[in-house]
């Protein structure tokens, strides 16, 4: 058995160093230069048609609304079809929302898309304009791409913390965020599902940046798919073995986030939006933690639920109070 596990490792260590000498070959990096011309060239053609047949407020608009909805859904439906069909496997709570439940979360998102995101993404195109915002060719260059999407993500977080926070004190939790908390088991299309204040108070987050620096419109949009694809994974309620967080430091993830819909509003903590440096830096994720820790600990020490008389449920898998209580 070992012998056969080995033997395949070796096979395809030999697979990928033919795939690397075939890439970094004279004859290939030639064929490679010119396939990324090609794909230059087509990029443009498309990208000029766009420009030509559309006005920059179309394309800030209804594009990016398009775009949203597109990667919204499709990366969202996907983790409400697992949980309508039962699957349970890597799934962080047992409990699932009711068909009553997921039904009114996909209704009031099309509304709240509709009525509110369209509309704000309209708005801020007059300030992207100032700012020097553009559409034309040339296209920006990957670094210029790469380094304006990281200083996105690092605003976005700062921001988004401090008022994901505010929305935890008493009068804002109640009348504003608690509506975004009816769902303590979330789903990936919960992470839309929110008050339409919320959607412009924390949106403000998301196109600070942008807002301020007046990017090209594939950077935008790159941003835009980016941004969309974090939240709806942190709400998706599964905790893959292949998910982000596994791999990239600091990014915190759906455990992260899942741990902050359980708890009572005023004690969750896990307050940061993409990675977690914030609630680090101010304490917001001892109890997370603690958590963790605690689970590795009856774990390790038996297979079994009980232990020492304390049923493991009791500590990580009840909703609000009973997690605050234990920890």
């Amino acid at each position: 058995m070992i012998h056969a596990s080995s033997s395949r490792y070796v096979r395809i260590c030999e697979v990928l160093c033919i795939v690397l000498f075939w890439w970094s070959s004279d004859k290939w990096l030639t064929q490679r230069e010119e396939m990324w011309e090609m794909a230059t060239i087509n990029a443009n053609s498309a990208w000029q048609y766009l420009v030509d047949n559309y006005s920059e407020w179309q394309l800030v608009t209804v594009g990016s609304f398009i775009i949203h909805e597109i990667v919204f859904f499709g990366s969202g439906l996907p983790y409400l079809f697992m949980e309508i069909a039962g699957f349970r496997k890597y799934k962080i709570q047992e409990k699932v929302n009711t068909k009553a439940a997921q039904a009114k979360c996909v209704l009031k998102l099309l509304f709240y898309h509709t009525c509110v995101n369209l509309p704000l993404m309209g708005a801020t195109y007059p300030i992207f304009k100032y700012m020097g915002f553009t559409s034309k060719l040339p296209l920006p260059s990957w670094k210029t791409v790469c380094f304006q999407i990281f200083s996105y993500f690092i605003l976005e977080d700062f921001i988004f913390y401090w008022g994901h926070r505010m929305l935890h004190t008493k009068w804002l939790y109640k009348h504003v965020h608690s509506v975004h908390h009816e769902y303590a088991t979330p789903f990936g299309l919960t992470s839309e599902y929110a008050h339409p204040a919320e959607i412009l108070f924390l949106g403000f987050a998301t196109i600070f940046g942008p807002a301020i620096t007046g990017p090209h419109l594939l950077t935008l949009w790159l941003w835009i798919s980016l941004r969309v694809l974090e939240t709806v994974e942190a709400h998706c309620g599964y905790d893959f073995p292949w998910s982000v967080s596994r791999f990239l430091p600091l990014y915190g993830g759906a455990d992260f986030h899942d741990y902050h819909h359980r708890l009572l509003y005023t004690k969750s903590g896990n307050y940061s939006s993409t990675f977690m440096y914030m609630d680090w830096i101010f304490g917001t994720d001892k109890g997370y933690w603690k958590l963790k820790a605690l689970k590795k600990d009856i774990d390790l020490t038996s297979n079994l639920q009980e232990v020492n008389g304390h049923n493991l449920i009791a500590y990580g898998c009840v909703e609000k109070e009973d997690c605050n209580s234990q920890l």
